[in-house]
């Protein structure tokens, strides 16, 4: 039993016997498949908090030599199955944490040196019958445990990208090519490896280090492939979680739900976990980081950027090229890089059938709406958020101009010339113009209803408020809109809503580029 050679379970035990711990273990088996075969190199990326290094923790207590883990993974789903037996404590494991490992040396230039002389001394100390040097690579020292007793190694590597997202020296990068080049090139050494289980932010880095990986299967935020269901709490975990600590199911959706993967909905285990602890919602996964991350991405300002970001605050969709990242954390030619950049930083969802990106909830939407605080060219965008809890407070007294005038600086913000007038962008103004109303509404766009689709419905999920069904129309009238929302019964779609409810009628002069806006208080019959 070593450090980084054959580890012991204390670091998955510690995991498990946690308050929290959702059941992974069905990784296991799908890994335990891809064993022995050419795609026994897997590179897993994801933002961070994501679960991947209690995945890797639970892969080295489980493939192990150092330890017996049978009874330790006995009441886990794993154990059932007709794999588990096969590879339980059998196989050698080299686990390396590269973010610790880089954290610790206060010799940053001989990092790689000097891990390996700490791994090959563990080579030493458990192979005595094998003759090592003390100053060979780590893979030379698994080629001669193969060659001379038939021995075959996982390798665990997390956080396998922090060299290329710190500012290392030109030399140590080199080295550090050399280093995953010798472990994962080697036709000789590729009998040896049974596994490669790599982790990291972003995903293989697409010019200097890609020929070194490029023999991995990858599966990131992108693209998760059979691996969706391992990395992050899918909806059915956080659901009997919630029923286990009762807490509201639908308020998790609405705080931390969002990243769609092969049609499971993935919420960050790291909020989730906190906030049902605390027994409280609220923003846990940006206090280990800062939304700076984002805020200095947008102000480069790409062009597009801008007017992209903001209909993403505003609740919108919008177009994004994934393909032309380099995955780097300092190559960014497009608006496509950065919001790719932050879609594997998980500051963005990526829907892979429509090809667009979105803000996924609203722990996320608050460090978006702290970032545009502090960019100049979102100032007005910044105003906008900021005014929002007075404007709904001024649409509960039915205060019209109130209203109107909101929508007049909301509706122009959010669009270009090119699309002032398009239909989409009187949503957005009204989403962006009421973004408050996220902390006590549900807002649905296009919303089925009695004879046709409401344009907004604002329902509450606090007590003692109304809620809002909102028509918009375009060089029409008031009027008009009102009249559509009656005739059309609109409110039958919330006949099992028994609180007060507002009708909103907007109109939008083109020529004017003005709103008007009637407010009704609903009488049921």
């Amino acid at each position: 039993m070593g450090i980084y050679l054959n580890p012991n379970n204390d670091n998955f035990t510690e995991i498990t016997n946690n308050e929290i711990y959702v059941d992974k273990t069905m990784m296991i088996s799908a890994l335990n498949r891809i064993m022995k075969v050419n795609n026994k190199y897997v590179c897993v990326s994801r933002p961070r908090r994501f679960g991947k290094t209690i995945a890797g923790n639970m892969l080295s207590a489980y493939f192990s030599k150092g330890c017996d883990s049978r009874e330790l993974f006995a009441p886990y789903k794993i154990s059932h199955d007709p794999s588990f037996e096969s590879n339980l404590n059998k196989l050698n494991v080299i686990q390396i944490d590269m973010n610790s490992e880089f954290k610790n040396e206060l010799d940053k230039e001989n990092l790689l040196s000097n891990l390996q002389t700490k791994i090959v001394a563990e080579f030493i100390e458990q192979f005595p019958d094998i003759n090592f040097n003390p100053k060979e690579s780590v893979g030379n020292c698994i080629l001669k445990a193969y060659a001379k007793k038939n021995e075959h190694f996982v390798i665990i590597m997390d956080e396998y990208d922090v060299l290329v997202r710190e500012n290392v020296s030109e030399k140590l990068f080199h080295q550090y090519l050399d280093f995953l080049n010798g472990l994962f090139k080697s036709n000789t050494l590729r009998p040896a490896i049974s596994l490669a289980y790599l982790t990291g932010v972003l995903p293989v880095i697409r010019d200097r280090i890609q020929s070194k990986l490029n023999n991995f299967d990858e599966y990131t935020i992108l693209s998760a492939g059979k691996l969706a269901e391992f990395i992050g709490f899918t909806g059915e975990e956080v659901k009997e979680l919630c029923e286990k600590y009762n807490a509201d199911y639908e308020e998790y959706k609405r705080w931390y739900d969002g990243y769609s993967q092969r049609g499971i909905e993935i919420y960050n285990p790291e909020s989730v976990v906190k906030s049902l602890l605390n027994e409280s919602i609220g923003n846990y996964w940006s206090k280990t980081s800062t939304y700076a991350v984002i805020s200095d991405r947008i102000q480069e300002n790409f062009e597009g950027t801008r007017d992209d970001v903001i209909k993403m605050v505003a609740g919108e969709s919008v177009d994004v090229n994934v393909t032309t990242f380099m995955n780097t954390m300092t190559e960014f030619r497009t608006k496509d890089d950065v919001f790719t950049y932050l879609i594997h930083l998980g500051y963005l969802a990526y829907d892979n059938e429509s090809e667009t990106c979105r803000i996924p909830n609203k722990e996320v939407l608050e460090e978006w709406k702290s970032a545009v605080a502090v960019v100049d060219e979102y100032k007005t965008t910044d105003r906008i958020i900021k005014a929002s809890k007075e404007l709904l407070k001024e649409t509960l007294k039915m205060n019209e101009d109130a209203v109107a005038k909101a929508l007049d600086e909301s509706h122009i913000h959010v669009t270009s010339n090119r699309s002032y007038n398009n239909e989409d962008a009187l949503q957005s103004a009204i989403y962006l113009s009421y973004i408050y109303a996220l902390n006590k509404y549900t807002i649905l766009r296009e919303v089925t209803t009695g004879k046709g689709f409401a344009d907004v419905v604002f329902i509450p999920f606090v007590p003692n408020i109304p809620a809002l069904i909102v028509e918009l129309k375009r060089n029409g009238s008031t009027e008009s809109a009102m009249n559509q929302i009656k005739e059309k019964r609109y409110f039958s779609s919330l006949e099992h809503y028994s609180g007060d409810l507002l009708f909103v009628g907007v109109n939008y002069d083109e020529k004017k580029k003005t709103h008007e806006c009637r407010i009704e208080r609903f009488v049921k019959e």
